[in-house]
């Protein structure tokens, strides 16, 4: 599954915190940079003046409603 977010430096903490609790792996990435959703390091790296795009093999209701918040159309 794939979500297009839209995320700032101060929401990186949350986001992390939420990609953590799921119990399938989270990436994130934008171009050909990926990393590693529940790496706060991983996360801070990356640039948020792009459209980022998230991306898992699992379902989790509540990673679903907190992307819910940042999802963009694209």
């Amino acid at each position: 599954m794939q979500h297009k977010i839209k995320l700032r430096p101060n929401e990186v903490r949350d986001f992390v915190s939420a990609a953590s609790k799921c119990e399938f792996d989270v990436d994130i990435s934008y171009n050909s940079f990926i990393v590693d959703a529940k790496s706060i390091i991983g996360v801070l790296g990356l640039n948020f003046n792009q459209i980022l795009t998230v991306a898992y093999n699992g379902y989790d209701a509540e990673f679903e409603r907190y992307l819910n918040r940042f999802a963009v159309a694209v």
